[in-house]
């Protein structure tokens, strides 16, 4: 009879045996710390990730469209990025930082829980242990409010935005969108929820599945797709149409209506802390800031160097840890939004209009002053 987990269990082994330890010996990385198997199975659940989008999620694009465009070429760099990061960077960060990481908990301990954490769900209610899906359901649970939680931060701190405004830059949000970030970025969520993951006494395998479900439901709502689940299911689930509203661009006549749909699967959390919007169109997605769209003009080393130069300008100055939304100005330094005029972010940037920002921005600190 056919058993699908040990089928996997075989790929994991032979992807290790056959391709993961050859490689890691020729580039001298077999003595470091991690299970060779982590980093196999971290590439056939990215593999699995990648014809998901591309087979599934990608056609919804061309059936069921929220915007229509002429091209896709601002795509391109997502796409590539995507693959990169799930096919290279992410398993080689779980073997080389995740993994070894997890032993300052003690590693595994059965006693506990598979981290060794004292904190884990299993230790203070061992019920879970003869009940793994609810387990598995309430780690995800955890998790997913964690996150929700991160991306307020995220958008609220001015030199975490810097680095998080990569994501949102792009005009063309695409099922690919969703890896479009700063490895600084990904570095700093990773740690907190790898961090959180193995306090509540997640182990690496169910890690990686967590990973999974949470970046597979933001691949579907990164979509270039109008569908909705409905009134009753999009109070509790992210679709495409909530996710949307998240990135849209912003509107002068109402310059707060973007700051909603925080949620990465549950869209209850912003439901429950007055963060959810619904019901309105399909809206235009990009930052209006000129200096983050312009990201859209470099390919995938040049987003990340504009990305560092925002968050270098914001993490050197007191205007960089104050919470509040901002744009950039001269010398990337982080200037109240509401100090602007927002009707001057409704066009596509031109290097006329980014020097009429970086003018404006310099008039304006100079009466701060």
């Amino acid at each position: 009879m056919f058993d699908l987990s040990q089928c996997w269990a075989h790929g994991v082994s032979w992807l290790s045996a056959h391709a993961v330890v050859p490689l890691l010996t020729v580039l001298h990385l077999d003595g470091l710390a991690g299970d060779p198997n982590d980093i196999a199975a971290s590439l056939m659940i990215a593999a699995l990730q990648v014809g998901i989008i591309g087979f599934l999620f990608r056609p919804l694009e061309t059936w069921f469209p929220a915007e229509k465009w002429t091209d896709r070429k601002l795509t391109l760099v997502d796409r590539n990025y995507t693959l990169l990061m799930l096919l290279g960077i992410f398993p080689l960060f779980t073997y080389l930082v995740l993994t070894p990481f997890s032993h300052l908990f003690g590693g595994v301990d059965s006693a506990t829980s598979s981290t060794g954490s004292p904190l884990a769900l299993t230790h203070w209610v061992p019920w879970f242990n003869q009940h793994p899906f609810v387990l598995f359901a309430t780690y995800y649970v955890v998790y997913d409010f964690v996150y929700y939680w991160m991306h307020r931060t995220q958008h609220a701190i001015p030199w975490w935005w810097a680095l998080h405004s990569m994501h949102h830059s792009t005009r063309q949000m695409s099922c690919w969108t969703n890896d479009r970030g700063s490895l600084v970025d990904g570095f700093i969520q990773s740690m907190i929820l790898a961090t959180v993951g193995l306090v509540i006494g997640v182990d690496p395998d169910q890690f990686a599945w967590l990973m999974l479900i949470g970046e597979l439901v933001q691949n579907f709502s990164h979509t270039n797709t109008r569908i909705g689940f409905g009134r009753v299911f999009e109070r509790v689930f992210v679709d495409p149409k909530f996710h949307r509203l998240h990135h849209m661009l912003v509107d002068p006549e109402r310059p707060t209506l973007h700051i909603c749909n925080y949620g990465q699967v549950l869209s209850i959390w912003d439901v429950l802390f007055g963060t959810s919007l619904y019901g309105l169109a399909p809206r235009p997605t990009g930052v209006g800031d000129p200096v983050v769209d312009a990201d859209n003009d470099h390919g995938l080393v040049g987003l990340h160097w504009a990305a560092l130069k925002r968050f270098w300008g914001a993490v050197r100055c007191i205007e960089g840890w104050r919470p509040g939304e901002v744009a950039f100005g001269e010398g990337y330094r982080p200037i109240p939004v509401s100090q602007l005029d927002l009707h001057a972010f409704e066009h596509k940037p031109s290097v006329a209009v980014l020097a009429e920002a970086n003018l404006a921005s310099t008039a304006t600190s100079a009466e701060v002053a």
